[in-house]
């Protein structure tokens, strides 16, 4: 869905989309199992830069939710989360502020994102507040053993028989000092 500069100059959008799977990449490890839905609005916000500029600024708020398969960090098995978030985003036109000497970014304008052409996709929007409300690393649960180094096999599955751990030749001085003080 296009919130499109030309509408808003006439009224505010209002949305609720409901987004199936497979239409927003979200990269190879990350698969959606349930609609990505989304409701809010998108307002346009005009902004005077100097005296006689003035530069229109989208603004859209609203909130998400879905179901995604990723990998465990761990144990590379998968597992299901639920996404959910808020967001009140600002649009601003790319190059609106070129020209302005470098500067401290005020609070406010922390968030800001610069949009090109008619206006700003939805499905953009939406993808990025995703990405940024899964976890870092996501885990099957939390006492997960992960992968032997050795072997490979699921720990949490089968005990591996990978008895002697491998050998790092820049540790080898350290050993030798624990075996002398060990003796």
């Amino acid at each position: 869905m296009l919130i499109s500069l030309h509408e808003l100059e006439q009224h505010r959008v209002d949305f609720q989309e409901e987004i199936g799977a497979d239409v927003i990449d979200f990269g190879e490890d990350i698969h959606q199992v349930q609609p990505l839905r989304s409701s809010g609005h998108a307002d346009l916000v005009e902004e005077r830069q100097g005296r006689r500029e003035r530069i229109q600024d989208i603004r859209v708020v609203g909130d998400f939710s879905t179901r995604l398969e990723m990998n465990c960090a761990r144990c590379l098995e998968p597992i299901l989360r639920d996404v959910t978030g808020d967001f009140d985003l600002l649009y601003r036109p790319r190059g609106a502020d070129s020209g302005v000497k470098d500067r401290t970014v005020p609070h406010d304008e922390a968030e800001v994102s610069y949009y090109t052409g008619d206006g700003v996709l939805l499905e953009d929007v939406l993808r990025e507040q995703v990405l940024l409300a899964m976890p870092l690393k996501a885990v099957c649960r939390e006492d997960c053993r992960g992968l032997c180094p050795h072997c490979g096999r699921n720990l949490n599955i089968e005990q591996c028989n990978c008895s002697e751990p491998l050998r790092e030749p820049r540790w080898s001085a350290l050993k030798e000092i624990k075996d002398k003080l060990q003796s």
